[in-house]
């Protein structure tokens, strides 16, 4: 199983999982969330999006995860609520 650098898993560790069928499958173990400290924030105004806020903090299209993490949120909807989004170092 391999996962691409940008991805939020690159580099975690795998196992081999058996499905109520018998099949064996590889897994992934999903590590902590590591939450940099924000740099900064952006006040969230009605349409933003995490992935075009991605691209202008980050130069990162698919580095959506990278601000969730940057908040604390396991999941990018949790952040819709917060009136501010924390933004993460570019290299975090």
């Amino acid at each position: 199983m391999s996962t691409p650098p940008s991805s939020r898993y690159y580099g975690a560790s795998t196992y081999q999982a058996t499905t109520a069928e018998g099949t064996i499958v590889p897994a992934l173990v999903i590590p902590a969330v590591r939450s940099p400290l924000p740099i900064g924030y952006h006040p969230r105004a009605f349409g933003d999006r995490l992935d075009l806020l991605a691209v202008q903090y980050l130069n990162a299209p698919t580095g959506f995860w990278r601000l969730c993490d940057a908040n604390n949120s396991l999941v990018a909807g949790a952040l819709e609520q917060r009136a501010l989004i924390g933004i993460p170092a570019m290299g975090t």
